[in-house]
């Protein structure tokens, strides 16, 4: 059994399960990311709140980010992750 979900579903999911994970902007990008991966792959994606909240992470700035693994540039990030731009100059990216 599948539904389908829409953006507003997708924040309400994540907003009543863990509403501090990401803000607006970090699950539009999420909502975004994961409809383009289901048209790439041809599959439907589970939505999985806390997988997601355990395998990503919001940071405020690409600056952030780095410090936290220790990196120079945007460009070894993504070597080792995919990285999410939000439109409020956050990022998101997968936890490596």
């Amino acid at each position: 059994m599948t539904q389908t979900v829409n953006f507003n579903t997708f924040h309400d999911s994540f907003k009543s399960i863990r509403p501090d994970n990401f803000n607006y902007h970090g699950l539009r990008a999420l909502f975004d990311y994961f409809k383009q991966l289901e048209e790439d792959i041809g599959e439907s994606i589970e939505l999985d709140v806390i997988a997601i909240c355990c395998d990503y992470t919001q940071y405020d700035t690409i600056e952030e980010a780095l410090d936290a693994y220790g990196l120079d540039s945007r460009e070894e990030l993504e070597e080792n992750c995919t990285v999410l731009d939000c439109d409020n100059d956050s990022i998101i990216m997968s936890n490596y």
